[in-house]
């Protein structure tokens, strides 16, 4: 795939995927543009002039942080280990203590 305006420094700025529109109506080429979000859409290749398209693709987006972690994060004992207390509604105004240290019931006036 070709790459046009990235060059190898980090750049704050999105890389979007075009596709060249063929006269027959098929897909042709695809490349890549470094552009800013504020940039308008391309219309025709930098390079040939021939028409494109933008290409919508599946997100590049981290995958470090699933469900599974994010509840082993929240658990009882890790809220306990961080220093956090952690309270449960068990009725009308009381809350009782399921993780950490302070009192082991709170109760609204």
């Amino acid at each position: 795939m070709q790459r046009i305006g990235v060059e190898s420094v980090e750049v704050d700025m999105p890389l979007y995927v075009y596709q060249v529109m063929l006269p027959d109506g098929s897909d042709g080429e695809e490349f890549e543009v470094l552009q800013s979000m504020s940039e308008a859409e391309l219309t025709v290749h930098p390079d040939t002039g021939e028409p494109v398209r933008r290409v919508f693709g599946t997100p590049n987006a981290p995958r470090a942080w699933t469900d599974s972690q994010g509840k082993a994060k929240i658990s009882d004992s890790n809220l306990a280990a961080k220093g956090f207390t952690k309270y449960v509604k068990s009725g009308d105004g009381t809350y009782e203590k399921a993780a950490g240290a302070g009192p082991k019931q709170i109760k609204r006036k």
